[in-house]
Order: structure tokens, then sequence, then C-alpha cells
């Protein structure tokens, strides 16, 4: 063995191997139980432990859910070892904005003895994967987490990613890790009962997805946007795909952990992050991102190549989804613009902002004209007022 002499440098390159695990269900706490068994593994013939962890919305909507996981247990007791009561957490962004929530899950944790080879199964839209999440990835530095998301944006974007984090110093997710969850369930029926409204936002971030990896996709959401906001066939598919993108780019994208200068699934997001403080989190994360990346692209037709004609088909089918494409937060551009920099410290080193030269074809820029954005601010804001006029 050599011994390293004074002075000399030594770098040791080493890869550590995950597992992501994705599923997709129609009822998980009923005819699809097994999927979940199977994924809570006993470790040395030892009954693994399990905490639950639901969104309060989601409870408030399906007044049944917490029946439905009790009679899942008592029904599985014999290789299910569950700890303590169905724990509820404020849903919505309310979950990420009180770090004391952190201490009251680490005190569960504690009280409950779990460990590392323990599950915690946490139900509820992104912003609660979120907050458990971040919990989960520091106690004992690793609980196994198990994602099981409720909303449309969730199941396409954000629950299948290794992103956990919460709401510091009036920015967003200023706090927080980056943990590969043990699985990730997308369950049909849990999000049966969505609000229109919170069902159609979703959709941004897979409108979002195609726009950076497929115009193949892109133009199978633009052609069944009026199916999918209906909730046909169709939007059930587009999930599925957005979902399998995400879980593609996390996986072989080369760059997981966001330790390079890009954050290529962020299109539009240098802006939504701010509006969503800017407006108190009136606005949903995923009617943000809708309002982000219609800016985005109308800016990337004036500065970066890419067509009139795709920039007006891009904000179509946004339109067509139903989503909010204006806000009266976004004329305070002097504000808005600070996001910018929030954006850049996230990351450090240089402002990278990804933008389109063509569907399907992102590229990274460092310079963003402010006034060439206002001008992009103020043609979504016109369009969106002719479109109201007309209707």
């Amino acid at each position: 063995m050599n011994v390293p002499t004074e002075n000399e440098i030594r770098d040791a390159t080493f890869a550590v191997e995950f597992t992501h695990r994705l599923r997709f269900t129609h009822d998980v706490f009923g005819g699809d139980a097994h999927t979940l068994t199977e994924l809570l593994e006993s470790s040395e013939g030892r009954i693994p432990k399990v905490q639950f962890w639901l969104d309060d919305q989601v409870s408030l909507a399906s007044p049944d859910l917490k029946h439905r996981i009790q009679r899942f247990c008592s029904r599985h007791d014999q290789t299910v070892q569950v700890t303590g009561n169905i724990q509820v957490v404020p849903g919505g962004e309310g979950a990420k904005n009180d770090i004391h929530l952190i201490e009251r899950m680490l005190k569960c944790f504690n009280h409950a003895d779990l460990d590392r080879r323990s599950y915690v199964i946490v139900i509820g839209g992104g912003a609660v994967l979120d907050a458990v999440g971040f919990a989960v990835a520091i106690a004992h530095r690793g609980l196994r987490l198990i994602r099981i998301p409720t909303t449309t944006l969730a199941q396409g974007d954000s629950g299948i990613g290794v992103k956990n984090s919460i709401n510091l110093f009036q920015k967003k997710n200023w706090v927080g890790t980056f943990a590969v969850p043990w699985a990730v369930i997308n369950d049909r029926k849990l999000i049966e009962t969505l609000s229109d409204r919170d069902f159609c936002c979703g959709f941004s971030e897979a409108v979002k997805v195609s726009l950076l990896k497929s115009g193949t996709f892109f133009e199978h959401i633009h052609r069944d946007a009026p199916a999918i906001r209906q909730r046909k066939a169709e939007a059930w598919a587009v999930i599925a795909e957005s979902a399998q993108w995400h879980l593609r780019h996390i996986t072989a994208g080369g760059d997981p952990f966001e330790m390079l200068e890009a954050r290529p699934l962020d299109y539009g997001h240098w802006s939504a992050h701010k509006l969503e403080v800017m407006t108190g989190f009136e606005l949903r994360h995923g009617e943000a991102v809708a309002i982000g990346v219609a800016v985005d692209t109308i800016y990337s037709s004036m500065a970066h190549g890419l067509s009139p004609a795709d920039a007006d088909r891009i904000l179509d089918c946004l339109e067509q989804l139903g989503l909010l494409l204006d806000h009266p937060a976004l004329q305070d551009t002097e504000a808005l613009f600070s996001g910018l920099e929030e954006f850049r410290q996230h990351l450090g080193g240089r402002l990278t902002v990804t933008m389109l030269d063509g569907i399907g074809r992102p590229i990274d820029v460092h310079e963003i004209d402010h006034e060439l954005m206002r001008q992009a601010i103020s043609v979504v804001a016109e369009r969106v007022g002719r479109s109201r006029s007309t209707t």
C-alpha cells in the first residue's frame, strides 16, 4: 500500500448504487394492496415497522381513507408492524412553511423507535411529500420513505423526484436534502376526489417535461388537452408518461443530485417559485409553473430562436388544459426578477436558466435580458386578456 507523502493530494471518485421503485395501481389499499406489501421488505426475520403520515386535505376529501388504511393494516398484521396512529399533517404549502412541524415528525419517529430499516409511508400532495420526506431523510440519516402522491402534479413530477424540502426565509425549498425514496406508488383511486382546479394544474409539469424531452409527447398532450381536462383516459396516460420521463431523467440523466450548474427540469420555475411566495401561496404550484412556462416560452421565441408558431402552440396547449397564465403579481417585475438571484443561489455558480430553441430542444442561458423579459410578460398578459374578452 502506498502511503501518501506530506502535501500529496489524492482524489478518489466513487459511485453509490440506488434503486428507484415506481409502481402504478388502481386501488392500493384495496385490490392492489399486494403492491404495497411487496415493497415492505423484512430484515433478518423481523416484521418491518411502518408509520403512516396523511395529508389533512386528502383526509377531508376522502373521509373513508383512514378506515381503509386501518383495514389494510389489520389484514396484513402478520407482515407489517404499524407503529402508533395514522399521523395527520397540514396539507398544501402550510406543511412546508412551519419548521416546527419537522420537529413533531422527528419526535414521532423517535417515539416509535423507527430505524433505517423502518418505513414511513406518506400519502398526500407534493408539499406534504416534501416536508415528511425531509424529516425522513434526516432521521438516522435516512429512514425508508414510500411516497403515495395524491395529486396529478405529484404523480407526474415531484413525487417521482429525489428532492425533499421545506421553505424558510421566505424562500422556496431553502432547507432540504437529496434522498432517493424507497418507492413511489401512483394510485388512481386516490386522485379521484381532486377538484377540477387541482386536477388540471398538475399537467403544467407534464407540458414542461414534454417541451424538454419529447416533441412527440408534447403533440400528444396538445391533441388530447380537451380530454385531459375532462378527466378521460388520456389524462392517466399522460401522468404515466410524464412520470416515466422524470424517472428516466433522474436515473439516466447523469446529474440526479444537481451537482452541475443547470436545473433542466426547472424550465419556467425561476419565476414560478417566486410567484408562489409573492402571492402568499395563493397560486398553486402547477398554476405558477404554467405562468412561468408561458413567459419563458415567449421569451425563448424572442431571444433564442423558438419559432413563434411553436410558442403559440405551447400557450394554446396550456390554455386548453384550463391553466391560468396570468396573475397581477406578474407585473411586479422588480420583485419577480429577484427570483433569478434566488434561482442562482440554489445551485451556486453562475446563473443558468433553461430556455428552448425548439420543442424538445432545451438550451442553457446565463443571462436574462430584463427588458425583453418584461415584453414577454406583456405578451402573455395581452393574450390572456384577449382570451377572456372572447369568452
